[in-house]
């Protein structure tokens, strides 16, 4: 007899039997899970019409030229290359107090919480029992009246091996889905960076589309005392009145509407920090405060599939519907199970482990489906079908990101052009206005030439401004559409274990 009151035979071939299933659980049965292929295209352009080595400049603040540099790195900190301090401490903020981070990282955690609770089925289940009972027996039964009390403790052991690894298969499936919620919780880093970054640029640039609407205002104010003027010494109808104060009421009609929009941006900025409307304490972005970054990184198009969080997120989905086909095939499969049991019965705790008293038993169990009306066949084929879905988001979500990032460089190539002509046009349309006002006082064109310039340039005044404003959005989705340099960060990662 062994300590454990077992017979040495017995205990042999227990051993011999946890030793098979554990040389059996060796393989796992279903695909291993071969990481997808970088599509096998050298650039983001078509050859018919190639990206510039840089974009065209203008003279004006947002003017430089930004140059497009190849297989340059993304920083993390991108934001920080507009050297704003008002900016970077508002992405700070974001960082720290959005929800939606919050949420992601709480959602990552639960991911990695469930692989951990997984891998528990790798091992034997031990489970210690104990009891005390009174009993009485009946006299007619025992023939006399006996109380007594009845004793029990075992330790009951049970263990199914993973002979053919659909459990291992099942946590690799797991450890997929919290692949899945870090590279969310990455894409949630980036779109919130992104959009705190490109709401500060959009108020800048509706702050700037109010102060140029504001001076327009005034200029037309003036002109048309002005035109009042004439019309009282019979130089102009009272119709050419008419039509200024109509110029006039037009230009203050937009007004309100880009104030509205400036307020709805500041709500929007509180939202993304975690604030309330009010809660807003001020603060200001000016296009004017802000520096157009010089040089522009261009990832290789075999890097880009690394950097973006949303193929990341795609392959590890993909990941998990391979590791599916190995449970569901798993399943089909014969199911083992061991159980061993070992413990003592007496009517005093003195006596529990008497050898008298111990009882213990070993158990071996197989079990195979013979027919389920076809259920396990077409989950197995449920889940062929899943990793079939899998692998075409993962494509299209390839695709997206490649036209993410050309859009983002023809963007940056042709609002640069834009602006150029635009810059032009505000200049030409600003001298001509100049020399109508000028004609029109000394009686040299009519009121309808001046009224015409007036409006031109009211328009190129605002469409230069948004044109300003367009080189750093540009920019912002140039850094969005690159993944945004989450690879150099350890904070998001550290805060989500």
């Amino acid at each position: 007899m062994s300590a454990l009151g077992l017979p040495n035979g017995v205990r042999a071939r227990a051993a011999l039997a946890v030793a098979a299933a554990l040389l059996l659980a060796g393989c796992a049965v279903g695909p291993d899970f071969k990481k997808p292929a970088p599509p096998q295209v050298t650039g983001y352009a078509s050859p018919m019409a190639p990206l510039p080595a840089k974009t065209a400049s203008a003279d004006v603040p947002a003017g430089d030229a930004q140059r497009f540099v190849e297989d340059r790195d993304v920083p993390g900190d991108w934001w920080t290359l507009f050297h704003s301090k008002a900016l970077d401490a508002l992405v700070e903020e974001a960082l720290k107090a959005n929800p939606d981070l919050a949420a992601a990282q709480a959602a990552l955690r639960e991911a990695r919480e469930n692989v951990a609770a997984e891998d528990g089925a790798l091992f034997p289940t031990v489970k210690a029992n104990g009891g005390l009972s009174r009993q009485k027996s009946s006299l007619a039964q025992s023939g006399t009246k006996l109380a007594y009390s009845l004793y029990n403790a075992n330790v009951a052991v049970s263990y199914a091996p993973d002979v053919f690894g659909g459990t291992r298969r099942e946590i690799e499936s797991l450890e997929a889905e919290a692949d899945y919620q870090r590279f969310q919780l990455e894409a949630t880093y980036l779109t919130l960076t992104s959009n705190v970054t490109a709401a500060a640029m959009q108020e800048a640039s509706l702050r700037a589309q109010i102060e140029a609407t504001r001076e327009i205002v005034k200029d037309e104010s003036a002109q048309l005392d002005v035109v009042k003027q004439q019309f009282e010494l019979g130089g102009v109808s009272r119709a050419d009145v008419l039509s200024q104060q109509s110029t006039l009421a037009q230009t203050e009609a937009t007004l309100p509407p880009l104030e509205k929009s400036l307020a709805q941006e500041r709500n929007q900025i509180m939202a993304y920090t975690g604030r309330y409307p009010s809660q807003d304490q001020g603060g200001r972005f000016e296009l004017a405060a802000l520096t157009l970054p010089g040089d522009l990184p261009v990832s290789l198009p075999s890097k880009l599939v690394e950097q973006r969080p949303d193929v990341r997120a795609a392959e590890a989905q993909l990941h998990a519907a391979s590791a599916e086909i190995g449970v569901a095939i798993a399943n089909e499969l014969p199911q083992f199970a061991i159980g061993a049991g070992y413990g003592g019965a007496g009517s005093t705790i003195a006596n529990l482990f008497s050898p008298a008293n111990i009882v213990w038993s070993i158990a071996g169990s197989a079990a195979q489906t013979i027919f389920d009306g076809g259920t396990l066949l077409h989950k197995r084929r449920a889940a062929d079908a899943a990793f079939d879905q899998a692998a075409a988001q993962y494509r299209s979500t390839v695709l997206a990101a490649f036209q993410n990032v050309a859009d983002a460089l023809r963007a940056l190539q042709y609002d640069a052009v834009a602006l150029k002509a635009d810059t032009e046009a505000e200049r030409a349309a600003a001298d001509s206005l100049e020399l109508s006002r000028e004609q029109f006082k000394a009686g040299a064109v009519t009121y309808l030439t001046l009224l015409n310039a007036e409006q031109a340039y009211q328009n190129t005044r605002i469409t230069l401004v948004k044109a300003e404003a367009a080189r750093f959005t540009d920019t912002v989705a140039l850094f969005q559409a690159l993944g945004g340099g989450w690879w150099h960060r350890a904070d998001v990662a550290a805060s989500g274990e």
